[in-house]
């Protein structure tokens, strides 16, 4: 669409676009006569969620956190859990009022409070002498009353809470009222949460808005009503409510994670007390002080004695075997055994002597009394061998032995080996003793080391899980101690008390209700263009019926909107014969006469009148014609329309038609007898192929050849046409109303056209409004201002007249 078609749109339905939205503004002013005023508070509270202080120092910025956190308080604050207690908490406090206070509600509100609370609802306000009569309850709620002050401590800053009320009885009646409310869903509080009061609802209570500020901290709670007391006292109760209640959910389930702990704790202690004490009672049971440094110092001696006794072993074999071969040198040991008793005596005690002081030597670190004997034992050894080897000096004279070596030195080495053999013996039995006594000992260490490693593994594991449950009760606390700061809301911008009502919204609404006019009149105005399926014009109806045009005519209405309408009625209808010329002469120039056969697909598209003008028209060009009409069709295509004052109201065109207009006259007004014949239809015509066969057919005479055969046949949807005469002619105009739906019905029937007529058929486009004459005519002969032309070439983008250049 061009933009001079939509202004012409537009212009043609200005009047409605004009009285729509007036018809609109004005409902919409007297439904908005008593406007109601609204007055607006709000609060800001800090939250602290995204950047606030927090024990975990290592704790980092989450931006998803950072919103679940928000999600979770919006929710919070709008659920119906907290606008029901914010509804009762101020319902509580108007009923505690004795008289309205504009402050916290206007008269007029108190006044219909009052007069809608049935006297039943009174007994459950707490006055001092009914909370006198309830002293457990209140000692019960004093803690309460004490949690709710101290979340409240903004509030009482700025004197937001009534100071007339006492807040024992303010929290006693909160608690009466809520318990009426859950026992039944017919009592009076209930019902005035649930309907559609304008203070105390739900429904009102949800209408407060929160938003986050940005990507700030700032949680901010907007309410709008019509009283400003009730709408500064609803927000500071919100405040409170949605306070504790966040508050109380966050601590909740921290503490929660704390009892458990503790409570796993304790029993963790319990079972690592429980295998300490195990191990205690073990240990005394087998004197142990240090399994494992006892055990170790036991295993050190033993292998060192082990050693020790290995050595001693071999060393008194070598004597032994020493003593042998000397004895054998000296060949005197049956001498010996014979003769020197006292040597021998003397021998065998000093073997005695030698094992005593081996075993006091043994005792000697941990027995006083083996200590002091060892000076007499050693005396006494040495006086024994001193006697020994005197004696042996006197019994054996002998210089030299049988292999004649010196009896002396043979003698001192034998004594010396035989001495250092009875020292090894002595010794090796208090080595053997002591071994026993280790034995003993290993066998009591043996099975203590399992048992101890077991009851150690025990410990172990409990002191681990001792240990596992400290820290998660430590960071549990920590969690604690988190959560209560960061679920401390704080109202950086308490709720303020509204002095002037909100701009009224009437004039908006009026504004807002012509535009809405203006739009649905244009819509519809362009809803009806577009969906528009009539032939309409020219290029639209040649699209349709994959046709040439010849033509159009216009509507001929009783008061027609451009000047010298006949004119433009005449030159319209000899363009259309034009046209009808060139075609016949470009096809057969020398057949006379030339035959122009009119059809329609429906009744009533103004065949008669179009055929019988052209007819006219060619007499006045001073050719002959001859006009056949098969069908009784002398009148125009448009019928009367009622109502004509109601279009002229709404600013259309007049759609009366002007039937005295000497182009809607009958043929037989204008052509003589002899020029216009009306023929019957009937088998006989149906299979004529000429205009002279159909005279013939008729009885019909005439007494001159045409220049031109008009002929009109039937409704070609309604009769059988003759298709010989169609196929024949030089020339087939159908005519269509330009405001009618080419059907499919109306296409089939032009398809059973015989071939060669196709071809040669044309339309004539009639009943065209006047405005679509411009695409055939161009300008129409209008009087327009000087400001219509110069706007008319503005949205033409046309700035300048050809006679400027």
């Amino acid at each position: 669409m061009k933009i001079i078609e939509f202004i012409r749109l537009i212009r043609s339905h200005i009047v409605l676009l004009v009285l729509v939205p007036v018809l609109l503004g004005s409902l919409v002013t007297m439904l908005t006569r008593k406007p109601t005023f609204t007055y607006t508070s709000q609060t800001v509270l800090y939250t602290g969620l995204a950047s606030g202080s927090s024990i975990e120092m290592d704790k980092s910025f989450n931006y998803f956190a950072t919103n679940t956190a928000f999600d979770n308080l919006l929710n919070i604050i709008n659920s119906r859990k907290t606008q029901q207690e914010v509804a009762i908490r101020l319902l509580s406090q108007h009923l505690l009022l004795e008289k309205p206070d504009p402050k916290y509600i206007s008269a007029q509100s108190f006044a219909g409070l009052k007069k809608s609370t049935p006297a039943l609802v009174y007994t459950y306000v707490a006055r001092d002498s009914t909370l006198a009569q309830s002293k457990k309850d209140t000692a019960a709620l004093k803690k309460e009353v004490t949690a709710i002050m101290d979340s409240q401590v903004v509030n009482s800053r700025n004197n937001i809470f009534p100071t007339v009320i006492n807040r024992d009885n303010y929290e006693q009646t909160v608690k009466n009222l809520t318990e009426l409310m859950n026992s039944s869903n017919t009592n009076f509080v209930y019902k005035l949460l649930n309907f559609n009061h304008p203070h105390y609802s739900i429904k009102a209570i949800s209408s407060i808005k929160a938003m986050r500020i940005g990507t700030s901290d700032l949680m901010k709670l907007t309410y709008e009503v019509n009283d400003p007391g009730i709408c500064q006292q609803t927000l500071a109760i919100y405040n409170e409510v949605c306070t504790r209640n966040y508050k109380g959910i966050r601590e909740n389930r921290s503490d929660d994670v704390v009892k458990y702990f503790e409570n796993q704790l304790q029993s963790a202690n319990s079972q690592l007390k429980s295998a300490e004490d195990k191990l205690l009672g073990f240990n005394k049971s087998n004197n142990i002080i240090n399994y494992y440094e006892q055990s170790k110092a036991v295993a050190v001696v033993k292998e060192d004695m082990e050693m020790d006794y290995s050595n001693k072993k071999a060393q008194l074999a070598g004597h032994e075997a020493a003593i042998k071969r000397l004895e054998e040198k000296l060949n005197i040991q049956q001498l010996v055994q014979l003769k020197s008793n006292s040597v021998l005596e003397k021998k065998k005690q000093l073997g005695d002597i030698n094992f005593e002081i081996a075993t006091a030597e043994a005792d000697a670190n941990a027995n006083n009394e083996s200590r002091g004997k060892l000076p007499r034992l050693h005396k006494k050894s040495e006086e024994l061998k001193n006697d020994i080897r005197k004696t042996v000096d006197e019994l054996y004279a002998y210089q030299n032995t049988t292999d004649g070596l010196p009896v002396s030195k043979v003698l001192s080495e034998w004594i010396n080996n035989v001495i250092e053999a009875e020292n090894l013996r002595a010794k090796l039995l208090v080595m053997d003793q002591r071994n026993r006594e280790f034995q003993q000992q290993y066998a009591i260490y043996a099975p203590a080391g399992a048992n101890i490693k077991r009851i150690e593994r025990e410990i172990n594991v409990s002191e681990q899980g001792y240990l596992e449950i400290l820290h998660g009760l430590n960071l549990a606390k920590l969690k604690l101690q988190d959560s209560e700061l960061s679920s401390e809301l704080k109202a950086v911008d308490p709720p303020y008390y509204p002095l002037s009502p909100n701009p009224n919204k009437r004039k908006v609404l009026i504004i807002a209700a012509a535009f809405v006019g203006i739009l649905l009149v244009l819509a519809a105005a362009l809803l009806m263009e577009y969906f528009d399926n009539t032939l309409k014009n020219l290029k639209k109806a040649s699209k349709t019926l994959h046709l040439s045009a010849l033509g159009m005519i216009p509507k001929i209405y009783l008061n027609p909107s451009i000047d010298a309408f006949t004119s433009v009625q005449k030159r319209l209808l000899e363009i259309s014969i034009q046209n009808i010329q060139q075609s016949i002469d470009t096809t057969e120039v020398a057949k006379t006469p030339k035959t122009i056969v009119f059809l329609s697909t429906q009744e009533k598209e103004g065949k008669s009148v179009l055929a019988g003008n052209i007819c006219k028209e060619l007499k006045e060009q001073g050719k002959k014609v001859l006009f056949l009409n098969y069908a009784a069709d002398p009148s125009s295509n448009l019928t009367l329309k009622r109502f004509p004052f109601v279009h002229r109201l709404l600013g259309y065109q007049d759609p009366r038609i002007n039937y005295t207009h000497p182009f809607l006259q009958k043929p037989s007004s204008y052509l003589n007898p002899k020029e216009y014949f009306h023929c019957k239809m009937g088998d006989e015509l149906s299979k004529t192929k000429s205009y002279t066969e159909i005279l013939d057919a008729n009885g019909i005479s005439i007494d001159f050849i045409p220049d031109y055969v008009l002929i009109e046949l039937p409704a070609i949807l309604n009769t059988n046409y003759p298709a010989g005469i169609v196929a024949a002619a030089d020339m087939n105009v159908l005519v269509c109303r330009s405001n009618r739906i080419w059907s499919e019905a109306d296409q089939t029937a032009l398809d059973t056209l015989p071939l060669q007529a196709v071809k040669k058929t044309k339309f004539i486009l009639n009943g065209v409004e006047i405005q679509e004459l411009e695409s055939l005519l161009g300008e129409l002969p209008k009087k327009r201002s000087i400001l219509r032309k110069k706007l008319k070439n503005l949205f033409r983008f046309q700035f300048f007249s050809k006679n400027q250049f």
